[in-house]
């Protein structure tokens, strides 16, 4: 017979094997096969915390993008329109990688965490649960296109400052987001057909 303490330890493990992979453990019955393919499939709630995580980055983001706006608002009157819109576009940049850290962690979580269950009656974004990995990963490489074609904007309105070399290796990093989004479009739509 064993001592107490294994059978109390015996008796934990079996609660949580329960608790994390949602099935009951039957040590008859369950193979090894099972025990691994449900460990697997429970392992995905790794990802929850690294999504959660991102939501940190947007307020973080969303701290950065205030501090930018009470930086320029005491300075607006005196500052050069061209500067301005440098500002705005810094505002616009920060404002799309926040709209991509949305997208990121929500389907991301819908397509290999768990649904999202928004109540009835509450506001839910229409493009939630439509988007899976191949559209996600569409969508990630638009916003990055446009962010590129931000920093490319900012650099153009203030070239005098910038050496030729520089400007010519931000539009051969520009050209190749561009093609890289166009490639993954092309090879999804092929996958699709």
């Amino acid at each position: 017979k064993p001592p107490p303490a294994a059978i109390v330890f015996r008796g934990a493990l079996r609660r949580t094997f329960e608790v994390i992979c949602g099935a009951s453990f039957q040590p008859v019955t369950m193979s090894m096969e099972k025990v691994l393919e449900s460990l697997l499939y429970a392992s995905r709630w790794v990802l929850a915390p690294i999504y959660l995580g991102l939501s940190a980055g947007l307020f973080l983001l969303g701290v950065k993008f205030f501090q930018e706006v009470l930086h320029t608002l005491p300075l607006v009157i005196e500052m050069k329109e061209a500067d301005l819109v440098l500002v705005v576009l810094s505002l616009v940049d920060m404002a799309l990688v926040g709209g991509l850290l949305v997208m990121v962690m929500f389907s991301g979580y819908e397509n290999f965490v768990s649904r999202i269950d928004v109540a009835e009656g509450t506001e839910k974004l229409s493009w939630l649960g439509k988007l899976d990995s191949g559209s996600l990963k569409q969508k990630v490489a638009a916003s990055i296109v446009a962010i590129s074609s931000i920093h490319l904007l900012r650099a153009f309105m203030s070239a005098s400052t910038i050496s030729n070399d520089k400007l010519m290796w931000y539009v051969i990093i520009h050209l190749t987001f561009v093609l890289s989004a166009l490639g993954m479009a092309y090879v999804d739509k092929m996958n699709k057909h």
